[in-house]
């Protein structure tokens, strides 16, 4: 599944290029509690087509309801829902939130398609909106950049997908890639054994049958990646993860129990290397600790976690696996 951003630019390019108008909104501050975070997109067709979501579907309506069929034009402006208690609870925001929209009549088709390409092609970039005239520039960066505001404009960055690498094809890897891509990640999954990869049937993902520390080397990864090994296999695992540590991927990790992964650390150190700050970059055992027993309650612990660290939440070490075990004396 790709990125819901780069859906929502696509199918906007696709309606202006067919001369279809469009209202293309932007979240760009919040107060409080909001539904969605600050650069989330939607768009509405002047037919009344909608992709894309900036709340729980309350605003949505209302832009709608205000929008469709009625002739807009002109420049960007900027609308606030939530001031007031009344319009919170009217447009189902939580208590005491505010979302402020960019809304823009009728984006440029040839500076969306631009933009889009760049976005398949696996480039981040910056796009900045003159709210004087709505006329957009595009910047290829380097990092990616929060949304940013002046006077006259507003910068929204648009990266590809987050991707995912999963080393191992079993059961759990299913789970785990199913619930990945229905996060948004591109997934890729890599597993050499061939009774394991001619079984491998999880719709929109990758297979990669390379040995895992080449598919690793190969993947070319960025700050938008994490890597996974679940083979609990040290000739597929260890090297694959010793690559992937000293990249720059959010996310290394690999399941196995505090006594094999405190093994695989110890290896990895004796023999390639491992220093002391790539070894603390190898999380292991994976996951948040919900007391998971099955398959599918595993994956979601791993998922939960990996979706704690890319959003840059602080997880108390006693929700990770490995600590809470400890506590618990499991």
């Amino acid at each position: 599944m790709e990125s819901l951003d780069v859906r929502v630019l696509r199918q906007v390019r696709d309606w202006r290029a067919a001369g279809v108008p469009v209202l293309l909104a932007t979240v760009v501050n919040t107060w409080g509690s909001s539904p969605r975070p600050v650069g989330s997109l939607m768009a509405i067709s002047a037919q009344g087509s909608v992709v894309g979501s900036v709340s729980g579907g309350c605003i949505e309506d209302d832009l709608i309801h205000k929008y469709v069929g009625q002739p807009a034009a002109g420049p960007p402006k900027l609308v606030r829902y939530g001031v007031t208690a009344d319009e919170a609870h009217r447009f189902g925001l939580p208590c005491g939130g505010t979302m402020e929209l960019l809304l823009e009549h009728d984006p440029d088709a040839g500076s969306l398609g631009v933009l889009v390409e760049s976005l398949e092609e696996g480039r981040l970039v910056r796009r900045e909106v003159d709210l004087r005239t709505g006329a957009a520039t595009l910047r290829e960066t380097a990092q990616p950049e929060e949304l940013a505001r002046g006077d006259t404009w507003i910068a929204n960055t648009f990266g590809p997908a987050y991707r995912m690498l999963l080393i191992g094809a079993g059961q759990l890897t299913e789970y785990l890639a199913t619930i990945a891509t229905f996060s948004g990640f591109e997934v890729t999954v890599c597993d050499p054994r061939s009774e394991y990869h001619r079984s491998w049937s999880v719709a929109g993902t990758k297979l990669a049958t390379e040995m895992p520390d080449d598919v690793v080397a190969s993947f070319r990864a960025d700050r938008r990646t994490c890597i996974v090994a679940l083979t609990h296999d040290p000739k597929l695992d260890d090297l694959a993860l010793l690559e992937a540590v000293r990249g720059p991927s959010f996310y290394v990790g690999a399941i196995g129990s505090r006594r094999n992964h405190a093994a695989r650390v110890e290896r990895l150190q004796e023999h390639f290397e491992l220093t002391s700050a790539e070894a603390a970059r190898l999380r292991g055992p994976v996951g948040l600790y919900v007391g998971s027993k099955t398959p599918a309650e595993i994956a979601v612990s791993i998922m939960a976690e990996i979706l704690a660290v890319k959003n840059g939440v602080d997880v108390p070490p006693g929700m990770r696996v490995g600590q809470a075990k400890e506590r618990l004396a499991i």
